[in-house]
């Protein structure tokens, strides 16, 4: 038997020379002092070059694409063979959606372990040179997989919540990051099958606006640029059914450039309850919830839960009534950003008869005694307090008739309204979802810190499946893990009360819903009434 042990990296059977083939060695290009020079001279001046392999450019921010980035392209095979082999994880949050394998910076894999020596060293010395930025030797490097998910129907509805892999408009700015790079492994691709790094243009406030530039993947092309208050991005939605875009990723560490203060969000205007008595509620609602026994079962459920969804909660022919003028009426829409954030549209000035009044429910006095009896919240001075038990029989409708004279005109007692400093107040807004619409939690939102009663309405979901994306998901501060998801549903009425520590988003609408859009010509999307209730 001999003793001879086998080298680390090399196969049963095999020699230190299938250990050297695992040696990946930076393109000719980027050792010339004459390239590097001129690469540093353009950087410096924020200029765009064309150096052969290297791209420079300084619009809308500073980066450099690097074609041939690896001289030996059968390297780049056996590296890829083993990243596949890897285990990956599904990433899945406000932001994205992709598959990522674990920190590559102790995996012991030869061609793995050759590219972390090759970026870390070589090519952060030829960075740091051309930069002028004095890099850490610190490792941040992970591998990535974006893929349409091609299953058939039936496995998609098998699996909650499968759909086309997106990253989302950041910046990349943590403490420590100085530059991000990616080196693509993909097959042939092109700008129809999505999976581009977009970079966004900013305004004078640093906030991103819209997409000026879109760098297509290429089989080993390596993307870097310089993380900065600037550096907004995103990965497009891939749209390739049959490929995947497979990347390597990660950050050179170094001495931070200064950033701004954020600009916060402006606080939504918020509103007392209109003046409107019971009437509202018998002319619009579904008889089976104004019943007292109803709504002492419905208050039971959602105490329990803090959430619960009425189904077919209006009345049929005024729910047709809204849906036919949100389809069918022009509204004056905008789109909201900015897209770090949020990207859905409101609607804004005149709404169609039939979308105002329904507003007008929502916002109405009895709509705000009607919630309280619904959740135990005091929405209104009639409403009783918390700990106060039930009194008595008879439609809670009848606590909104004693507010009011025989002549239907307001008889509040503001005294009793405005007990202990308080009003209930709410915020409101017609939402229209489509393909590429989004919201994202993040700190500088108004309404992250309140005590509040969420309320959708959704309109025009029919045949809407969860994989569409759109649907609200509720999460623990600092969790990515789910607390509830509320789906869109035809005439389904959500209520959610969220505390401090709850956050709040609309998952992105990838490109499937546009199958579903297919069906029905005269629609894009669906619509919500999202509504916010504050005691």
């Amino acid at each position: 038997m001999s003793g001879k042990r086998r080298q680390p990296g090399e196969k049963p059977g095999g020699s230190k020379k299938g250990r050297l083939e695992a040696r990946a060695e930076l393109c000719a290009a980027l050792g010339g002092q004459a390239a590097r020079e001129e690469a540093r001279r353009a950087w410096g001046k924020r200029e765009a070059a064309s150096l052969g392999p290297v791209l420079l450019d300084s619009a809308p921010f500073q980066h450099c694409v690097i074609h041939s980035f690896i001289e030996n392209s059968k390297f780049l095979e056996g590296l890829k063979d083993e990243l596949l082999e890897l285990r990956f994880h599904e990433k899945s949050n406000d932001l994205y959606k992709f598959q990522q394998s674990e920190d590559l910076k102790s995996r012991k894999e030869p061609h793995i372990s050759a590219l972390r020596d090759v970026l870390f060293v070589d090519f952060r010395l030829w960075l740091s040179e051309v930069t002028g930025v004095k890099l850490e030797t610190t490792v941040d490097l992970s591998c990535a997989q974006y893929n349409y998910t091609g299953m058939c129907r039936a496995q998609r509805l098998a699996v909650r919540g499968t759909s086309p892999h997106t990253l989302l408009c950041h910046d990349d700015e943590l403490e420590g990051r100085r530059f991000a790079f990616i080196l693509y492994l993909v097959p042939e691709w092109c700008e129809a099958d999505g999976g581009a790094l977009d970079l966004y243009s900013t305004d004078d406030r640093t906030q991103p606006g819209s997409i000026v530039k879109s760098l297509v993947p290429c089989w080993n092309t390596l993307v870097f640029f310089e993380v900065s208050p600037i550096s907004f991005h995103q990965v497009s939605e891939v749209l390739s059914e049959d490929k995947c875009r497979l990347s390597v990723s990660g950050w050179f560490h170094g001495p931070s450039l200064e950033r701004p203060p954020r600009c916060p969000d402006p606080a939504p205007i918020r509103n007392p309850h209109m003046p409107r008595d019971h009437e509202v509620l018998y002319e619009w609602i579904n008889p089976a919830y104004l019943s007292f026994e109803y709504q002492s079962q419905i208050q039971e459920e959602f105490e329990d839960s803090s959430e619960i969804s009425l189904k077919d909660f209006l009345k049929e022919e005024k729910f047709s009534a809204v849906c036919a003028a949100l389809e069918t009426h022009h509204i004056d829409w905008e789109l909201l950003g900015p897209p770090n954030r949020r990207c859905y549209k409101k609607a804004k000035g005149e709404l169609p008869d039939a979308v105002s009044a329904c507003m007008d429910l929502l916002r109405s006095e009895a709509f705000f005694l009607f919630l309280s009896n619904l959740t135990g919240l005091k929405l209104h001075f009639l409403a009783p307090d918390n700990e106060d038990s039930d009194e008595g029989e008879g439609s809670s409708v009848d606590h909104a008739k004693s507010s009011t004279r025989e002549d239907g005109a307001e008889q509040a007692d503001p005294a009793a309204q405005s007990e202990g400093g308080k009003i209930p107040i709410c915020t409101g807004e017609v939402r229209r979802w489509e393909h590429g619409h989004y919201t994202m939690v993040h700190d500088h939102d108004p309404e992250r810190q309140a005590f509040a009663l969420d309320l959708l309405l959704f309109c025009g979901c029919e045949e809407w499946e969860s994989e569409y994306g759109g649907f609200t998901s509720y999460i623990a501060k600092e969790e990515d893990e789910e607390l509830l998801t509320v789906y869109p549903e035809n005439n389904c009425l959500a209520l959610v009360y969220r505390d401090r520590e709850t956050m709040r988003f609309v998952k992105h609408i990838n490109h499937r819903s546009v199958q579903r859009d297919a069906n029905h010509p005269h629609r894009s999307g669906f619509w919500d009434f999202a509504f916010v209730y504050y005691e």
